[in-house]
C-alpha cells in the first residue's frame, strides 16, 4: 500500500509540474486559493520540503514563536523573491520521488498536501484539471477529524457529498460538489460560484455576502 501511495505521489507531483511548465509569467502572480499567496509564494510552499534543512526550518520555526503557519508563510514569501519560476518548476521536477512526508501524516498526507495545493493554483486560474478518482479515495481514506479541526472548518449541521465518488463526511444538510472541491472545503477555502450545491453553498463561496 505504501508503494502504490508514493507512486500517486510522484503521479501528482509529474502533473503539477506540467501544469506549472504551461503557465506565462503573468499567471505565476495571480492569486490562489491560498489566502495573501500568488501563484509564486504556492509553489515555494509546496517546494518548501525539498530545499529547507531540518535545522534551518527548526530555526524558522522558532522565530516564527512555533507558529508554523507564520513561518510558512514567511518562508514562501522570502523564497518566491529569491527564486524564479523556473527554478520553482526545475526543483518540483527534481523532487517527484522525494520521501518528504508532513509529521504525523504519512505518505497519504503529503498526496493530500500536493493535491490540495495543486488545486489551490488550477481553480484560482480556471485550469479544468480533475485529479484522479484513486488519489482522492486515498486521501479521504487516510482523513481523521482532527486535519478538519486543524483548518477551523464550522461543519455543524452539514454533510459533505461527493458527486463523483462514493464519499460522504459529516451528518446534515447536504453540500454536493466533486471530491476535489470538498477536499477544498475540508481544507478551509473558499470556492469560486457554482462548485458546490446545496442550502449551504453559500458559506464556502467566495465573494458571496453570508
Amino acid at each position: 500500500m505504501t508503494t502504490d501511495i508514493r507512486a500517486a505521489v510522484a503521479a501528482e507531483r509529474r502533473e503539477l509540474v506540467g501544469v506549472l511548465a504551461g503557465l506565462g509569467e503573468e499567471e505565476w502572480d495571480r492569486a490562489t486559493l491560498c489566502a495573501g499567496w500568488r501563484v509564486r509564494e504556492l509553489v515555494a510552499h509546496i517546494t518548501m520540503p525539498f530545499r529547507i534543512s531540518g535545522p534551518r526550518f527548526v530555526g524558522g520555526l522558532l522565530r516564527a514563536g512555533g507558529n508554523f503557519d507564520r513561518y510558512a508563510d514567511r518562508q514562501a514569501r522570502r523564497d518566491a523573491v529569491a527564486l524564479t519560476s523556473g527554478e520553482l518548476v526545475e526543483c518540483l521536477q527534481r523532487n517527484i520521488d522525494h520521501p518528504w512526508k508532513p509529521p504525523g501524516g504519512g505518505y497519504a498526507g503529503a498526496l493530500a498536501h500536493d493535491v490540495t495545493h495543486g488545486l489551490d493554483l488550477t481553480v484560482a486560474l480556471g485550469i479544468d484539471r480533475q485529479v484522479p478518482a484513486e488519489r482522492m479515495r486515498i486521501i479521504f481514506d487516510a482523513l481523521k477529524p482532527r486535519q478538519v479541526k486543524y483548518f477551523g472548518v464550522d461543519l455543524d449541521g452539514v454533510q459533505l457529498q461527493a458527486t463523483d465518488l462514493d464519499w460522504t463526511y459529516g451528518s446534515g444538510t447536504p453540500l454536493t460538489g466533486s471530491a476535489q472541491d470538498l477536499l477544498l472545503v475540508l481544507s478551509g477555502r473558499s470556492l469560486p460560484p457554482n462548485h458546490l450545491s446545496g442550502r449551504h453553498a453559500d458559506r464556502f463561496t467566495a465573494g458571496v455576502i453570508r
